[in-house]
This record gives structure tokens, C-alpha cells and sequence, in this order.
């Protein structure tokens, strides 16, 4: 039975901003790429709604859209900072797992984009190589090597620390 642009926006909207705050690290950022996607998406509702699975269709384009703006004219104004803006930092003081979380953060942001993406495809989004390939619209190997390259340099990363 076929959903509605709405029916679908209501039931994933919140996992898609998720993975779009992996894949930025942050959330006014993935706010902006979530809606620039589901503009899309709702302009071209009957080609995803007849996909296979319309899910991984909306994914993909959400991740295509994170890849491709390095042409696009505002991530000339955003860009994603190694360092943590001063203006957005929580004054609160945390324990040692924020101080983590803003190195992992810190790392991520270091790696190319696809890197990225597929690093945040396996490990927060928990899909398999084949399913990574799709969204990135790429080969398994392709996948595989991103992935582990990635970890190679989160790896020489932490060794620095």
C-alpha cells in the first residue's frame, strides 16, 4: 500500500535528522540538509514512493546531497570546524565523556566526506557493506576501503593523543 509524502515525513524525519547530525556534527547543519532533502523528496514524491525501498532511496539522497555540497553556495558560509564554535559551546562542565565525544567529533571531521559517511553508515546506522554501497552509490570494495581507511586514520589519530 502505497504512504503518503506526509505518512512517510512523519515516520522518519526523526532518523533521518539523526543520521544527518552524524554526518555533519551538527545540528543546525543537519537541520538545514534534512529539509533541503525532503524538499526534494516531496518534489519527487511518485519516483520514491515507487522505489524499492523508499527508506533507503530518501538516505541516499540525503547522503548525496551532504556529498555534494562542496559545489553548492552555503557551504561556503557553513563549514564543519575541527574546533567547536565558542558561541555554540554548552558552558555546563560534563565528565570525561563529552571531552570523548568532542574528540571523536574532532577526528571525524578530519576525514573526507565519503569516509565519513561510511563510517557513519556502519557503525551508527548499523547497515551492511552492500546497503553502504547503494547509499553511496559505489562498489562494496569501494566501501570496504573507504572504511578502512578512515579507521587507519582515526587509528594514527588516537596514537597522536
Amino acid at each position: 500500500m502505497p504512504v503518503t509524502y506526509e505518512e512517510f515525513a512523519d515516520s522518519r524525519l526523526t532518523a533521518l535528522l539523526r543520521y544527518a547530525v552524524m554526518l555533519t556534527g551538527d545540528p543546525h547543519l543537519a537541520q538545514d540538509l534534512v529539509q533541503e532533502t525532503m524538499v526534494r523528496v516531496q518534489l519527487n514524491w511518485r519516483r520514491v514512493d515507487r522505489a524499492d525501498a523508499p527508506e533507503r532511496y530518501v538516505r541516499r539522497m540525503l547522503t548525496n546531497q551532504y556529498l555534494d555540497w562542496q559545489r553548492g553556495s552555503w557551504v561556503r558560509r557553513v563549514l564543519l570546524r575541527a574546533e567547536p564554535d565558542e558561541a555554540l559551546a554548552v558552558r555546563v562542565d560534563h565528565a570525561e565523556a563529552t571531552a570523548d565525544r568532542d574528540q571523536v567529533w574532532s577526528w571525524l571531521s578530519r576525514l573526507p566526506r565519503r569516509q565519513r559517511a561510511a563510517l557513519v553508515l556502519r557503525y551508527y546506522e548499523d547497515l551492511p557493506d552492500a546497503e553502504i554501497a547503494e547509499v553511496l552509490g559505489c562498489a562494496v570494495g569501494t566501501v570496504r576501503s573507504a572504511i578502512s581507511r578512515a579507521l587507519a586514520t582515526l587509528r594514527a589519530e588516537f596514537v597522536e593523543v
